[in-house]
């Protein structure tokens, strides 16, 4: 629809920063209306679903960007994400940090152990493509291209953590497969 270009584009601004993690998470109930997402994926549908439940609301929507799994804006109103982007940094300032060293062909991710009890979170790998121009052939945006930013392709859990102290690495190669050109790690508690 109309309202999703102003979204992509705030969305490749928040790409740019390096104090936010951005991703497009494509989602596929619109495809009945006659164009079909060819970045959709069905798991993509789900977890925004299950963020709606998490958060107490009755739908989904698009465009809308989740911030930090805890709040939801429409995508392309630049004062509510700012806004909700700035709480949740203020919220998680004490959390754990995450840290990633470059050794070689290995990336060592490390997570501090925390004090909090009852955490119980799984650590995600969220493989993306950085970039992807997007020919558009029916709807509202019929003609036009569209870029998105940092379209997310696969997302795979990696283990727990329940506030321990964690090491792990991975292989360069492991995180590029597929053509992929960039990735995050997340820890994130629920689904």
């Amino acid at each position: 629809c109309n309202s999703c270009p102003p979204a992509d584009r705030l969305l490749g601004e928040l790409a740019h920063r390096d104090d936010v993690i951005a991703l497009t998470f494509n989602v596929d109930y619109w495809d009945y209306l006659g164009w079909k997402d060819t970045l959709a994926q069905p798991a993509n549908t789900q977890r925004q679903r299950h963020y709606a439940a998490a958060m107490r609301n009755r739908s989904v929507y698009t465009p809308q960007m989740v911030i930090g799994g805890r709040q939801h804006a429409v995508g392309s109103d630049v004062a509510a994400v700012s806004a909700a982007i700035e709480a949740e940094q203020r919220r998680t300032k004490d959390t754990p940090k995450l840290t990633l060293a470059h050794r070689n062909d290995r990336i060592q991710i490390s997570l501090a152990a925390t004090d909090r009890e009852g955490i119980n979170a799984t650590i995600w790998l969220v493989r993306f493509d950085q970039r992807r121009d997007v020919p558009i052939e029916r709807g509202e945006n019929a003609g036009n291209k569209l870029s998105y930013h940092n379209v997310v392709r696969d997302v795979r859990p990696l283990g727990h953590w329940r506030g321990q102290a964690l090491q792990m690495d991975l292989s360069r190669a492991e995180l590029a497969e597929g053509g992929r050109d960039g990735c995050a790690i997340i820890v994130q508690t629920g689904p």
